[in-house]
């Protein structure tokens, strides 16, 4: 699968109201959908919609490990600052 981006996505669903590759209400109002048709559509949704939720959680966990480089960096310089400190007042 190749999804959209997730702004891309939301741009057409503001565009359009409703999903790509799903049928719009009037669309269905006018010709009706299959049972088996709206079936498929819905379970391509499920895929998209749990490869967005992978690609979340890639992000997620690379932010967490950021959060923490970033956290041992702040630790380190906060022990440098307080040594200094303590240098000064001595």
């Amino acid at each position: 699968y190749k999804v959209r981006s997730l702004d891309s996505l939301e741009e057409f669903i503001r565009k359009n109201k409703h999903l790509p590759d799903v049928p719009s209400e009037a669309e269905v109002n006018a010709n009706g959908i299959s049972l088996g048709e709206l079936n498929g559509v819905l379970l391509k949704k499920i895929e998209e919609l749990t490869l967005y939720l992978i690609k979340k959680d890639k992000e997620l966990i690379r932010e967490k490990e950021i959060n923490v480089e970033q956290k041992e960096k702040i630790d380190e310089f906060a022990e440098r600052l307080k040594y200094i400190e303590d240098l000064i007042r001595k």
